[in-house]
């Protein structure tokens, strides 16, 4: 990863956390926010202690700037990202990881042709919309 596309200060993660949109699933959290300047995407990777030693925490995070820069030309300029490595990700191989960073970047809508942040249709595999949080039977609840 270049060194002009990794976010390194602690202000500008803050910022990402503080003032962007979060997505995630199980392996991996992306907390991203758009940038006023017309330049490259910069990413932070985040790993907690709670992972495991430095060594496997720093083995993490250079497979996750791997695999981003492997997939760079796909995602959107003018972005600050932050990516979290949950627990679930130490047991993946390189290719499943690889499929959930770019899942859960499709899922925030960050790669190229997408509209970042934008709500999705929530339909399941037949195409019917599934019940809302607290309904039961197609019966509101309290």
């Amino acid at each position: 990863m270049h060194r002009k596309l990794r976010l390194r200060k602690r202000e500008d993660f803050n910022k990402v956390y503080r003032f962007g949109k979060s997505f995630a699933n199980s392996q991996f959290v992306v907390y991203w926010r758009k940038r006023s300047d017309k330049a490259n995407f910069r990413l932070g990777v985040s790993a907690s202690s709670k992972l495991g030693n430095a060594v496997v925490r720093n083995r993490l995070r250079r497979m996750v700037k791997e695999i981003v820069r492997l997939n760079a030309p796909k995602l959107q300029d003018e972005l600050d990202l932050v990516l979290i490595v949950r627990k679930p990700a130490l047991s993946l191989p390189y290719k499943e990881m690889e499929g959930s960073v770019l899942h859960v970047f499709r899922k925030a809508g960050l790669l190229k042709g997408m509209t970042p942040g934008a709500p999705r249709s929530q339909t399941n595999s037949s195409g019917a919309r599934g019940k809302k949080p607290g309904e039961r039977n197609g019966i509101k609840g309290k």
